[in-house]
């Protein structure tokens, strides 16, 4: 008995010492979570006992399979298959074309990249609804569609996502609304769902989340909405959280004294978003990605300081989501230049060493090209002194690549002869000149350079290709702008500079020495991605629905087929019995001004599509339709309602049509003039005018909306949004 009574003394202080133990564990984990944000230390990297290293995960690259967002880990967009080339792209020919049945309204933008796995298609609508397709027919297997708030109201740039990630049996999806969700990959039932943040309070998801080792990873949107930006680790099997990153320290952790510690407590709001897909380098365990812009986005009154992690290029542990490094491309930006552009790896030799390699496409008009293991630039980055202005707190330099610019850093005298009106007497400047309550005309606009649409690489030619806009953009002092929370936080105004062109480029780096090896010039924005393959090929979309074959060595064109929408969406490649496929989702784009559908297109060698598309809407169970014919924009949506009210009306016809581009309340948008301040929308025939007939980066709404709507959306403009800043 005495022993009985010794042995369990000795179990009680064991249980006891192990509580006390893992209590303390719990307490420290509490602490991380709650700061989201670890010191890279070495000691706490052998403390930990988590290697991340995987290196029996292998990085290929994309062949017979279109397996994650990027292709492959790396995010290369490059497919070995070439079936499809110089000599045989003649005869490239649609195979099938299927109709999703969703987001034609001018909000919705179709941005996302499909996923191609054991010969189904995994695609995803701008209305987040999540349709699985025979890959080699277009037939409908299943379809998800959520439901998702129709007045959520906290989406900078239109209603869009790029797509899901496909894994373990499951499909991964981030929604609008700020929620992760996964699907059976089989069925498309819901087996569970997440709530990443609210979209209340401006938080929302439009990347493609990205699986990796056991892991779900996703950023949140909303750096215009006063967020403080974070990226979140999800277990894959049951969707809860493993670790979240904040992308911007609190005062007390490693550079947090890069914003003020102040009443204010800017740092709890100040953006850096994360809203692309995060490549992966499995070797060293480390996933990388980019973070957006400040907030307030064009005010650096309140932010003194260089605002990490903002504007920035971070690695992390992907196991522990520990931070290992970070490169800032724009210190303190004022200018609304963050990256964008998803991150790819690849390995090249320069000066005969074997280097582990990053390449990132800037807003800036800038590829950044770093050495993945510690983020030192692989050619070279110079900080430069650059024009200040104490009102904004301005960064005394900022990092120039050695190098070329993909697009103008600078609007010239011959700029402002050959571009901008007669009578254009504002002011001028390039890259990094500051403002205030005088507009100053810059290039690049804050729509780049580079922004979403992914860039690709190939390891054939060893460029890196890249899309770009060449485009003008005004900014100025606006009135104080106090956070609110869920509210647009901007700080100043960011308008177009009206009748302006708005060129793209579609452009081949050499990696080894940041040179331009070929570059095309459009006269409209290139806004879709590039996919490379080995058939010396790269592929791009344009706004008018052409969907364009470049030869990859030289930039020759040899090859286009025009859709019935905007390609504004990336391109994959694909086999299936042997035969290599190319698909593309047409849908549109809201920021890019362009037609709206909502139709994959694939093609192949010979491929015998009859001219008439699948149904695959929510009311088909995958019929073919009687006519190629486009529906009318009346009769594809009901957002705009059965109301009397003018002025409803054109409320409901400006949120489903141009608030993406203009902005909440006329103001703020991403494409368009703010039309609170416009003389033009003063004048209501001036407005019915142009809502009928379109501008210079405007779209043509005369065939798509009703009189009704173009007047009602007319009387909206000019008697409500021109008053709202009296």
């Amino acid at each position: 008995m005495i022993l009985f009574g010794f042995i369990t003394f000795i179990v009680i202080i064991g249980l006891a010492y192990w509580a006390g133990v893992l209590s303390k564990q719990i307490v420290e984990d509490g602490k991380e979570e709650e700061s989201g944000f670890i010191i890279d230390s070495s000691d706490d990297k052998e403390s930990s006992g988590r290697d991340p290293g995987q290196p029996n995960i292998k990085v290929s690259y994309a062949e017979d399979e279109w397996l994650t967002h990027g292709g492959d880990y790396y995010n290369r967009r490059f497919s070995q298959l070439d079936q499809i080339n110089l000599e045989t792209i003649g005869n490239l020919k649609p195979e099938w074309v299927t109709s999703l049945g969703a987001s034609l309204d001018m909000k919705y933008s179709g941005e996302a990249t499909p996923i191609v796995i054991d010969g189904v298609m995994y695609i995803a609508t701008a209305e987040n609804d999540i349709l699985a397709l025979d890959a080699k027919t277009g037939g409908k297997i299943w379809e998800y569609r959520p439901e998702i708030e129709q007045k959520l109201d906290t989406v900078c740039c239109g209603w869009t996502t790029r797509g899901v990630a496909v894994a373990d049996g499951k499909v991964y999806a981030g929604l609008l609304d700020a929620r992760l969700i996964a699907l059976d990959q089989k069925t498309g039932e819901l087996l569970w769902e997440t709530e990443v943040a609210d979209w209340e309070e401006g938080y929302t998801i439009t990347s493609a989340p990205l699986y990796y080792n056991g892991k779900i990873y996703t950023g949140v949107a909303g750096g215009e909405y006063g967020i403080r930006g974070r990226i979140m680790a999800y277990d894959a099997e049951y969707g809860h959280e493993v670790w979240r990153w904040y992308s911007i320290p609190s005062p007390y952790e490693e550079n947090g004294d890069t914003w003020p510690d102040d009443e204010d407590k800017n740092w709890l709001h100040g953006g850096a978003p994360i809203w692309n897909t995060p490549a992966v380098d499995p070797e060293l365990g480390y996933i990388y990605f980019v973070t957006g812009n400040t907030s307030p986005d064009l005010d650096g009154s309140k932010r003194e300081g260089d605002n990490l992690y903002a504007n920035s290029i971070i690695a992390l542990n992907a196991e522990t989501g520990e931070y290992i490094w970070h490169f800032q491309q724009v210190h303190h930006d004022i200018w609304d230049l963050d990256p964008t552009n998803p991150v790819i790896l690849f390995d090249v030799e320069i000066n005969g060493e074997k280097r582990k390699a990053l390449g990132e496409a800037g807003k800036t008009g800038w590829i950044y090209f770093l050495d993945r293991t510690d983020g030192t630039p692989l050619i070279g980055i110079e900080e430069k002194e650059v024009p200040q202005l104490a009102e904004q707190k301005t960064s005394p330099t900022q990092p120039f690549p050695i190098g070329d610019s993909f697009v103008p850093q600078e609007v010239t005298e011959e700029d402002v002869e050959r571009d901008l009106a007669d009578d254009f007497e504002g002011k001028i400047g390039s890259i990094f000149t500051p403002f205030w309550d005088e507009p100053v005309t810059l290039k690049p606009s804050a729509f780049g350079g580079a922004n979403w649409p992914p860039s690709a690489y190939s390891p054939e030619t060893e460029y890196f290709y890249v899309l770009g806009t060449d485009g003008y953009i005004a900014l100025s002092r606006m009135d104080e702008d106090i956070y609110e929370e869920g509210g647009m936080y901007i700080g100043s105004i960011m308008v177009p500079v009206s009748d302006a062109p708005q060129r793209g480029t579609v452009t081949a780096m050499d990696v080894k020495t940041n040179k331009i090896a070929w570059q095309v010039v459009w006269d409209d924005n290139a806004y879709s991605g590039v996919l490379a393959t080995a058939g010396d090929l790269i592929f791009v979309g344009h706004n008018d629905g052409r969907l364009i074959a470049y030869n990859a060595k030289t930039g020759e064109e040899v090859w286009s087929y025009k859709m019935d929408a905007g390609a504004n969406a990336p391109s994959v490649t694909y086999e299936i019995d042997g035969e290599q496929y190319l698909s593309i989702f047409a849908a549109g784009n809201s920021l890019a001004g362009s037609v709206h559908g909502d139709k994959v297109y694939t093609f192949k060698i010979d491929g015998k599509w009859n001219g008439t598309p699948i149904d695959a809407s929510e009311k088909s169970s995958g019929e073919k339709v009687v006519t190629t014919e486009q529906p009318k924009e009346t009769e594809q949506s009901d957002t705009t309602g059965d109301t009397t009210d003018p002025y409803e009306l054109g409320l409901s016809v400006y949120e489903g049509n141009c608030l993406s581009c203009h902005g909440n309340m006329g103001e703020n948008g991403h494409n368009g003039p703010n039309l609170q301040l416009s003389e033009f929308a003063e004048n209501y025939e001036n407005v019915v005018e142009k809502v009928k007939n379109g501008g210079e980066v405007m779209p043509a709404f005369g065939e798509n909306l009703t009189e009704e709507e173009i007047e009602a959306v007319a009387k909206y403009v000019n008697e409500v949004l021109t008053k709202a800043d009296e």
